[in-house]
């Protein structure tokens, strides 16, 4: 049902069973899937591709122009998953010539006043707690969850299960399965109760925590532990993650906590 006072450009493609309250605004280079619900004073901008069944909330804009000086106008996209919630105030902002595109997977919740800044790309199943902040180009993986008023610098990565405490600033790469808090910021552990709600069990949870000791309880630099670890602890899915993901930091992995 798209209401008669919402302001909807007639080039918009709107799939079924869409809902439209009043006074939100749908821009014509728009694309909203089937089941979706935006909400009063909801702003959809051009450029926006949005898929199935997501719940938009008052005064949420998606697809707004990048806060990017570098930014000249050239066409670029929103991409919007299925199942998100976007709560009250969330802006996305779509892409710039960098990457074309920002995104945002599945099944995500973005609580109020999140900001995505331009060409981030955000995974599945991640939470995003009040008012954090993610600057240009930032990429955040499935499963992950950012406490509320969180900080985020440009080109960061955020690893998949991971858990970053609220009020962190964060300008180094956060590697899988990590907790990270402090000031600044560092690692405090592993992310426990995120793992065993995703069904790690207690030999995975050890197996993982070794691998860790290497990096944040040996004398050992990032390089170093690398190698160690592809010596000495057998290949598997959690060991590859990690790697992969230390081996491809720009910016390097957070420290550990100075003692």
């Amino acid at each position: 049902m798209i209401s008669t006072l919402a302001s909807v450009d007639s080039k918009a493609k709107i799939g079924n069973n869409v809902q439209i309250d009043p006074f939100a605004v749908i821009a014509g280079d728009v694309e909203i899937g089937d089941g979706c619900h935006i909400m009063s004073n909801a702003v959809i901008c051009d450029g926006v591709r949005m898929g199935k069944n997501n719940r938009v909330f008052p005064h949420a804009t998606i697809g707004a122009v990048p806060q990017d000086l570098k930014f000249k106008g050239e066409y670029t996209l929103c991409e919007i998953g299925d199942n998100n919630t976007i709560r009250e105030c969330v802006t996305i902002n779509r892409g710039t010539a960098s990457k074309n595109t920002t995104k945002v997977g599945s099944n995500n919740l973005l609580m109020a006043y999140v900001h995505i800044g331009h060409d981030c790309v955000f995974g599945s199943n991640i939470i995003v707690s009040n008012a954090c902040q993610f600057a240009g180009e930032v990429q955040v993986f499935d499963c992950a969850v950012v406490g509320g008023g969180s900080l985020v610098h440009q080109f960061t990565r955020i690893g998949p299960y991971v858990m970053v405490q609220g009020g962190t600033r964060l300008g180094k790469d956060i590697p899988p399965f990590a907790m990270v808090g402090r000031e600044p910021a560092a690692f405090e552990g592993l992310n426990l109760v995120g793992l065993k709600r995703r069904g790690f069990d207690a030999q995975q949870i050890a197996e993982i925590q070794n691998i860790y000791s290497y990096f944040y309880q040996k004398p050992l630099n990032t390089t170093q532990a690398v190698q160690a670890i592809e010596a000495e602890i057998p290949q598997s899915d959690a060991r590859d993650m990690i790697l992969e993901f230390v081996k491809s930091s720009s910016r390097g992995i957070v420290p550990g906590v100075k003692k």
